[in-house]
């Protein structure tokens, strides 16, 4: 299984517009990214955002490209101070490929958790627009198989 753990794009500061939609740079930077990820057939089977504008607006722009036709789905856990043992519980249920964008803290927390860290140890620096793709192998073990962060692809 292929789990992708994305940190929605660059958003508008709450100043600007309270919702926080993608910033102009955010949108670009993400289909972006979705045409990289497409160029090297990268295909979940499922994406989930917190519902969230920004993370709505990622995941449908990542969605369009990667899974024409498939819809992004809301997912209760995604939030940015939830807790990633909903997550982990779910995750061990599944085999599917699947795609998901939230937000910091709880991406990094989410990495930290899968690949046997504690939970506060940064494994991985996310920023606005960073995925990061991890595996589980037939032990039921994650480890991280590639990250991009959005400078890398811009």
């Amino acid at each position: 299984m292929m789990l992708y753990l994305m940190q929605h794009g660059d958003a508008v500061s709450k100043a600007v517009d309270p919702n926080r939609p993608l910033s102009e740079t955010g949108q670009a930077r993400i289909r972006r990214l979705a045409e990289l990820l497409e160029s090297h057939g990268h295909r979940p089977s499922h994406v989930f955002h917190s519902g969230k504008l920004r993370a709505t607006q990622t995941a449908e722009i990542l969605a369009a490209a990667l899974a024409p036709g498939l819809e992004s789905e809301e997912m209760a856990g995604l939030g940015p101070k939830d807790s990633p043992d909903s997550l982990i519980d779910e995750l061990s249920k599944r085999t599917e490929d699947m795609l998901l964008v939230s937000h910091m803290p709880l991406v990094g927390r989410l990495v930290n958790r899968l690949v046997g860290g504690a939970e506060d140890n940064v494994i991985v620096a996310f920023l606005p627009g960073s995925i990061a793709c991890l595996e589980r192998d037939e032990d039921q073990c994650w480890v991280i198989d590639w990250f991009l962060r959005p400078d890398i692809v811009a």
